[in-house]
């Protein structure tokens, strides 16, 4: 077998992958998810939805004014999955990525929100 030259060994780096910090919140009308994407562009963050999972991709590049600031700069991609709950109304998710802080809404369909039941007298 004939020894590989170095320039023949496909050189394959690795990005490390970490779970973006969240708050879940959850309130009569939706269930709210905040997540910290510091450094992701919003035409590079991905959300997809297949049947009762939600996965959330981006990647952070590092960017010169960070390391000028003294900021971390080292690049990652943020990975994170969720269940999501039954009764979420997919058609209205709706996300939005501002200052590194992704909000992503996920409403309750109608039929499973509270509501008051009117008492009648006879």
């Amino acid at each position: 077998m004939d020894k590989l030259q170095k320039h023949d060994v496909e050189n394959v780096s690795q990005r490390p992958a970490i779970a973006p910090r969240v708050d879940v919140y959850e309130n009569d009308k939706e269930y709210l998810i905040l997540a910290d994407l510091p450094g992701v562009k919003r035409e590079d963050l991905r959300l997809d939805i297949d049947d009762d999972e939600l996965t959330l991709e981006g990647p952070r590049n590092p960017s010169v004014e960070g390391a000028l600031l003294g900021g971390e700069c080292r690049p990652v991609d943020y990975r994170r999955k969720f269940v999501v709950p039954q009764g979420v109304d997919r058609e209205k998710i709706d996300a939005s990525l501002t200052a590194g802080v992704l909000r992503l809404s996920l409403p309750k369909a109608e039929a499973l929100r509270p509501r008051q039941i009117a008492v009648r007298t006879s």
